[in-house]
């Protein structure tokens, strides 16, 4: 039996792809099933055992495999023929499996740019640029400070004050018009831009009421208060008479001017008002309502 192994395996090897793949089948029956014959024969015993039981199993299955086939696998599986060894780790192997694995690769790397393409956008657009402006706006705003301190608040504040002055018919308003001078020169000296726009802001507003044409008329129609009293805190036993005013302009326009209260000192824009006047005058002008 072992002189005919040797002499089949002598013969030319499987030479169409059906006795290939029969080949390569008994490689794969015998390393399933390792326990086929036992480990203590020798070789040429163990080959002529696998050789009768591979007829055996096979002829149980319904195929009929010729002998060279047989033994071309016992030879291929000793000579490990049909074994795929994979080759050691090195450069060519690793650029040979990026190549092989490039359109997974490709996608992950496309995936990692538009994340990082993302975030620099959002980053540069979203937080750069808006700081860099915001840095550029808060430089030109210091530099209109400065030269409106320097130069432009200085000369208005002088300029509106001069103006209220010329206007100014009553010491109230060349009062008030002190006072807003003063708090504007204060400003610009601690270099307060914007206290010292207000000041002349307020100047401005003051001379526009000066050169209002008006006359103050007593409230006097039905369901409105003429005159009202008031007791002041400082003397809880005394009264104030005050009666109601509205500004009243040459073609029947009601104004809204500013008032400033003798309570509080607040000042606000009303278009009635009371005018603080004598008992005597307050009694006189409600006997001449009720007639």
């Amino acid at each position: 039996m072992a002189d005919q192994a040797a002499s089949i395996a002598q013969e030319k090897a499987p030479a169409s792809l059906n006795d290939l793949m029969l080949a390569m089948d008994v490689v794969d029956t015998l390393r399933h099933q390792d326990n086929l014959v036992s480990r203590e024969l020798s070789e040429e015993q163990r080959d002529a055992q696998l050789l009768k039981r591979l007829r055996e199993i096979y002829l149980g299955q319904g195929i009929e495999v010729p002998d060279r086939i047989l033994v071309e696998g016992v030879q291929a599986l000793k000579e490990q023929r049909f074994v795929y060894t994979p080759p050691p780790p090195s450069f060519a192997r690793t650029m040979a499996l990026a190549w092989v694995d490039r359109g997974r690769i490709g996608r992950r790397l496309l995936t990692l740019l538009a994340i990082v393409a993302f975030g620099w956008g959002a980053y540069h657009f979203g937080i750069v640029e808006p700081a860099q402006r915001r840095v550029a706006q808060e430089q030109a705003q210091a530099e209109r400070n400065r030269v409106d301190l320097a130069e432009r608040l200085p000369a208005a504040l002088e300029q509106e004050h001069e103006d209220v002055l010329r206007e100014a018919k009553v010491a109230t308003a060349r009062e008030k018009a002190a006072g807003l001078l003063a708090d504007g020169k204060a400003a610009i000296a601690r270099g307060d831009a914007d206290a010292a726009r207000r000041a002349v802001n307020d100047l401005e507003a003051l001379h526009r009421d000066l050169r209002r044409e008006y006359v103050l008329r007593i409230v006097s129609r039905p369901g409105e208060p003429t005159g009202v009293w008031r007791v002041p805190q400082r003397n809880p036993t005394g009264r104030n008479y005050y009666l109601i005013v509205e500004p009243l302009t040459p073609d029947g326009r009601v104004l809204k001017l500013p008032v400033t209260s003798e309570e509080d000192g607040r000042t606000v824009e009303a278009s009635k008002w009371g005018v603080r006047v004598s008992e005597a005058t307050a009694m006189r002008v409600q006997q001449d309502k009720k007639r």
